[in-house]
């Protein structure tokens, strides 16, 4: 009996430690804005030390196929995505990706390509990287933040805009490409509950900019990616985040990231799966407050709270804790936004 019980809580350590990391880059190039940016020496560094330490570079597509259907994800799993189209992807990471035969996805938005905005790849380009393999997703229409309403719009009238604006851009890649994942990044990773909820509704999934290992515990309409590049470009610390871990959080009191009025200091509580986790070495961080310890509230619930207002724009709340039985962190994020016109 005893034996029974080990082999079933070994194989729920397995199945919470089961992730992948998915990385968000933007430019890849040198002369680009550093805050969106890697520098090409950076990124190949990057790609070769995924290459020269056995991590697996799988397609999104066939890492959310996995979460899914529950299936095992392999230890040291990768995804490798771009946000916005630009020419640098086509012209500079695109050669490196495919010297080491490495998948990836691209969210476009397809006005700026169509309207040939500066810096981004043609609709030409794009046409023959998704004949190369790669794999072509939705990022809205124009760009837009989704979560704002027009002036005088009503609550039913936004969602029916921005439900149209989604279905658009997944018919015109479709059209272009031959492509359908129904996978959404939201612009700025901006989101709330009314979009996640219409999301599902039309079988998509959604992933946002928050950090953070996506595994089981994830929510398919805001799946965590880990931007790389200004101060988060360094291997150094990518590496960490590498072999980051899928906290295993079992239920949370709010996760809706749009803040209402008066609302400004969202306290989140979260219950885990301990079994692999140190609770006495969680640390969370709040962006712009620094750490602060949680506060646990029972064996397996903690809760988490601003000391002070979060600021207009997006904010975050990072938790992780080191894990009992393998090498990396559980790593936590809940985004945060609160309008400039609340």
């Amino acid at each position: 009996m005893f034996k029974s019980m080990l082999v079933i809580l070994s194989a729920m350590i397995c199945f919470s430690a089961q992730a992948a990391v998915i990385l968000q880059y933007h430019h890849v190039s040198a002369s680009t804005p550093a805050i969106t940016s890697v520098t090409p020496e950076q990124f190949r560094e990057q790609m070769q030390y995924l290459a020269e330490n056995d991590f697996i570079v799988k397609p999104l597509s066939q890492v959310v196929d996995a979460i899914k259907r529950e299936q095992a994800i392999p230890d040291k799993t990768v995804v490798i995505t771009f946000d916005d189209g630009y020419r640098s992807i086509a012209k500079t990471a695109h050669p490196i990706l495919k010297e080491y035969g490495f998948p990836y996805t691209l969210f476009v938005s397809i006005e700026p390509i169509k309207a040939k905005y500066r810096e981004m790849m043609s609709w030409e380009e794009l046409v023959a990287l998704s004949k190369e393999g790669a794999e072509i997703a939705n990022h809205s229409w124009a760009h837009e933040h989704l979560i704002r309403k027009l002036e005088g719009e009503t609550q039913e009238q936004w969602l029916a805009r921005v439900e149209e604006n989604i279905l658009k851009t997944e018919r015109e890649i479709s059209l272009a490409t031959g492509q359908n994942h129904k996978m959404l990044a939201y612009p700025y990773g901006e989101y709330n509950q009314a979009i996640e909820s219409m999301l599902t509704r039309n079988g998509f999934i959604g992933l946002g900019q928050q950090s953070g290992a996506a595994g089981h515990y994830s929510s398919l309409t805001a799946l965590p990616r880990f931007p790389v590049a200004g101060v988060y470009a360094d291997l150094t610390s990518l590496k960490v985040k590498l072999h980051s871990l899928n906290m295993p959080v079992l239920s949370q009191n709010m996760s809706d990231p749009e803040l209402k009025s008066g609302h400004w200091r969202p306290e989140l509580k979260v219950t885990l799966d301990i079994n692999d986790i140190y609770p006495h070495q969680m640390m969370c961080y709040i962006q712009g407050q620094g750490a602060k310890a949680p506060l646990w509230l029972s064996g397996n619930e903690f809760s988490i709270r601003a000391e002070l207002d979060l600021p207009v724009g997006r904010s975050r709340y990072n938790c992780t804790v080191p894990s009992k039985s393998r090498t990396g962190y559980y790593w936590f994020s809940q985004a945060w936004v609160r309008s400039a016109s609340e």
